[in-house]
């Protein structure tokens, strides 16, 4: 081992030492989940109230659902026998272990987790443990127990429970793994019920990987499993009853003669077992799950220097195609708690393997490309595997798994709105994506032409590649054809979308249309016929001019400009809307519980009283828009106190808005943190904000708007979408520089929505 590499491990174990020790200890902890703040709450928590629910459950046995927080409560439980790679090291010393499982359930799922280590090693007496605390569970995940005992004692407890049990180590990477292959088989063209597999080891993952991939299809006869003492043949002596299932009528006996002509190896042993020669001795398109960890059974690198055509996974992090069994536990207990089902059956775990396997084949979010720093992620060698980082995980197989349970006869409860359900599965999670994932169903309910300028920059492709194949819009790009066409070869975007170039030939008579119109609208205001023949060719007036003309219904500019610079166009060419005399821009921060809105963040720098009723006027018909009802609160660092200059000119313009528009929410002049919160607002009964806090924010200059918000979004403890143009006639919004992908698309989505809205409203020019 190098100096560098020692030194780096010493860092890294110091590190976790570090990690778990720092205040509080631990990794998961306990907290209240019901007011407790008053004497009279502690006394319906406890003592005398709590006899209520507890006569009521021993009445009834089947509302302790109702009444407990047993149904999203799982026990992780292990006796520490076959600990990681660390194996027998105790139930005390596997703790670290559950804890991190707990975790991993709360964060990816939003199931409570209590960890059980049991310092019991005879399987009858752990059985009987188990068993015994049962009842305060809603599911039980068996951890980190050697094989053969964790076979007797999962099949036992399965039995005599009637709660869903699942030992991880065995299903989870057997229902990972196994929509690997389904889809590193569809990648290598090969079918599974041909395939020759060789499986290296014999252990309870092995056991339980091979039985799945059999009920997927694989034939029995087409498996060779080895232990550490080679093949297991019809030779072998004192083979556990496990490994009898897996008796083979063959010759051949050891590992490196089992892989020569086969199409899969499958490694839950040890690693560095398999050989470049090895390898090369498998079919074309070999597929290798090298799943032993901290080191595969052969290392990537490797392997792909070995032979281009491999088609592989690890149980690492750091390459292509982590088998990591997060991608499915939290998730197939997530549905069998919600449907209250009886135990884990294979119809569930096979309905979460296909959920797994089709959502590698779906566009991948750029949340996701954000998290692993990977720019273009799509189907295929390098990528058949979903991240665990992929919040569609939730949806798509708790889904799955609870479906399953229903339409197999062990579901306690159903659901009968699927749709509904993975919306609380969302917002369980704590990310308030209820207003994007309803502005994209409407926009998918009828989509309209979308042009996005700056379309040679990644991002735009990649979002108009998402609008596309989501149905969100139907998008064409707006820049240079020929830098288009090789950007999308180099990042592999395949897009049969329009290209339009202001420069092209095609298009001539545009250009001849679009000139005229522009010089009828500014020959009066400096310019004449040469300028407009000029600007025409600029995607800063092409794109405006195409709105104004109905050649296309909404449009995305301004990636790579100042904000001002590409508005100045727009403002040039797009009317307001009638009684409008200033535009303005609102910013929707989506926060864990709510949305909120900002205005006016990009145009009015210094807005008059009678410009902040404008901007409150347009901002409360665009909250509506959205299906939420504006409550305002125009904002200033008094409240309702109107002595600085800034707080006369706010209270002057609520004084407006409340004689001219008194069915309005709106009030002020008032400070954020006050307006954002009931008790605050109590204090001042004449608001009519009243005690409900306020959701759109009016604030007294640019300067305030704009450093709030850009705060937030730099911060990233929320999601941004915007800045919306409000006030002109034509749906058109120009993007912060420098956008992400889903802030591209979020908008391009709001431009899609408002020209549904405007649809039948025929702009005249």
């Amino acid at each position: 081992m190098s100096n560098k590499t020692h030194r780096d491990e010493k860092n890294f174990n110091q590190a976790a030492l570090d990690y778990h020790k720092a205040e509080p200890k631990g990794k998961i902890e306990v907290i209240p989940s019901k007011p407790h703040s008053s004497q009279r709450d502690l006394s319906l928590a406890y003592s005398p109230g709590v006899a209520v629910p507890c006569m009521e459950i021993h009445d009834k046995p089947e509302t302790v659902y109702d009444y407990t927080g047993k149904g999203n409560l799982v026990a992780v439980i292990s006796n520490g026998t076959a600990v990681l790679g660390l194996g027998d090291i105790g139930a005390e010393a596997s703790k670290p272990v559950m804890e991190g499982k707990g975790l991993l359930f709360k964060i990816f799922a939003d199931i409570n987790v209590f960890d059980i280590e049991i310092n019991e090693k005879d399987p009858d007496k752990f059985i009987e443990i188990v068993k015994g605390i049962a009842p305060t569970f809603g599911g039980i995940n068996l951890e980190d127990i050697k094989a053969p005992e964790a076979f007797y004692i999962e099949q036992k407890l399965k039995e005599e429970l009637d709660i869903p049990l699942m030992h991880d180590d065995q299903h989870g990477t057997a229902i990972i793994s196994a929509a690997a292959l389904i889809n590193a088989l569809q990648i290598a063209n090969k079918n599974i019920e041909d395939v020759k597999m060789v499986v290296n080891g014999a252990g309870a993952a092995a056991i339980a990987c091979t039985k799945l991939y059999i009920a997927l299809g694989l034939k029995k006869e087409n498996v060779l499993m080895c232990d550490s003492k080679g093949v297991i043949n019809h030779k072998r002596e004192n083979l556990t009853p496990e490994k009898l299932d897996f008796i083979v009528h063959t010759g051949i006996e050891t590992l490196e003669d089992a892989v020569k002509e086969s199409d899969v190896f499958v490694g839950l042993s040890k690693g560095n077992v398999m050989t470049p020669e090895m390898l090369n001795s498998m079919k074309e398109n070999p597929i290798v799950f090298a799943l032993a960890n901290p080191d595969p059974e052969i290392a990537y690198d490797l392997a792909i220097e070995t032979r281009k055509d491999v088609i592989m996974a690890t149980g690492r992090s750091d390459f292509p195609n982590q088998v990591n069994n997060v991608l499915g536990f939290p998730y197939i207990f997530r549905g069998a708690l919600d449907v209250q089902a009886t135990g884990i059956n294979e119809e569930m775990k096979l309905a979460a393997v296909h959920a797994i396997a089709n959502l590698a084949k779906e566009p991948v979010p750029e949340a996701v490309i954000l998290a692993y720093n990977i720019q273009n992620l799509q189907f295929g060698r390098e990528y058949f595997i979903p991240k665990p980082f992929d919040n569609r995980l939730i949806t798509k197989v708790s889904s799955a798994v609870a479906k399953a349970a229903i339409e197999s006869g062990i579901a306690g409860r159903t659901i009968s709105d699927f749709e509904e359900y993975e919306n609380q599965l969302l917002d369980r999670m704590g990310r308030d994506e209820k207003l994007v994932r309803m502005m994209q169903n409407r926009a998918k309910s009828n989509p309209k032409r979308i042009t996005l300028g700056n379309a040679e920059e990644y991002n735009v492709l990649k979002a108009a590649q998402i609008l596309y194949e989501e149905g969100i819009a139907y998008p064409s790009l707006l820049g240079d054809k020929k830098y288009i066409k090789e950007q999308m070869e180099r990042f592999g975007i395949n897009l049969d979308v329009p290209i339009i170039d202001p420069s092209d030939d095609d298009q001539k008579e545009n250009r001849k249309k679009y000139r005229e119109t522009l010089w009828q609208l500014r020959q009066r205001k400096g310019m004449n016929e040469y300028k407009a023949k000029r600007y025409v060719r600029q995607r800063d007036y092409f794109g405006p001019l195409m709105l104004r003309h109905g050649d296309t219904d909404g449009l995305i500019i301004g990636f790579s400009k100042n904000y001002t610079s590409v508005l100045r166009p727009v403002l040039e060419v797009i009317e307001k809307e009638k009684g409008v005399d200033k535009v303005a821009a609102m910013m929707i921060v989506l926060s864990e519980k709510k949305p909120i809105f900002f205005a006016d963040t990009s145009i009015n720098q210094n807005p008059t009283a009678e410009d902040l009723v404008n901007i409150a006027k347009m901002a409360e018909m665009t909250v509506k828009s959205f299906a939420i009802e504006p409550r305002i609160a125009m904002l200033g660092f008094e409240n309702f106190a109107a002595i600085s200059d800034t707080s006369k000119k706010v209270a002057k313009a609520v004084s407006i808005l409340h004689e001219k528009f008194p069915k309005m929410i709106v009030d002020g002049e008032i400070q954020p943190d006050f307006a954002m919160n009931s008790d605050h607002l109590s204090d001042y009964p004449f608001s009519k904000l009243g005690t409900t806090p306020a959701n759109t924010f009016v604030f007294p200059n640019l300067e305030s708007a704009n450093l709030s918000y850009k705060i937030i979004r730099g911060m990233k403890v929320a999601q941004v979408i915007g800045p919306i143009l409000m006030g002109l006639k034509q749906p058109v919004h120009v993007l912060q520089m420098r956008s992400s992908v889903d802030e591209i698309v979020n908008l391009a989505t709001i431009a899609v929505l408002d020209a549904q809205r405007r649809e039948g409203k025929e702009y005249k020019n």
